[in-house]
């Protein structure tokens, strides 16, 4: 169950506890709010989308030639 209190102070030191983590917890919620904010920009969101473009065509390029060689492979395989 629940803490037993002897007395008004024991009430009154841990309400004024649970108040002050209260606070704590709202600064820390509208801290990681700005942080996210600031981080969720358009140029932010641009240059995010550009780079995974970027990486995307460079993985792509790299894989192509692979993928080619590898289906080439098959159909020798297959016709011989």
């Amino acid at each position: 169950m629940g803490k037993k209190y002897t007395s008004f102070e024991e009430i009154d030191k841990d309400l004024k506890r649970l108040h002050l983590q209260s606070e704590i917890s709202k600064e820390e919620l509208k801290l990681s709010f700005h942080e996210v904010r600031d981080s969720v920009t358009p140029s932010k969101l641009i240059a995010g989308v550009i780079g995974s473009a970027a990486t995307g065509a460079v993985i792509f390029k790299l894989l192509t030639p692979l993928i080619s060689f590898g289906i080439g492979k098959l159909l020798k395989r297959y016709r011989d």
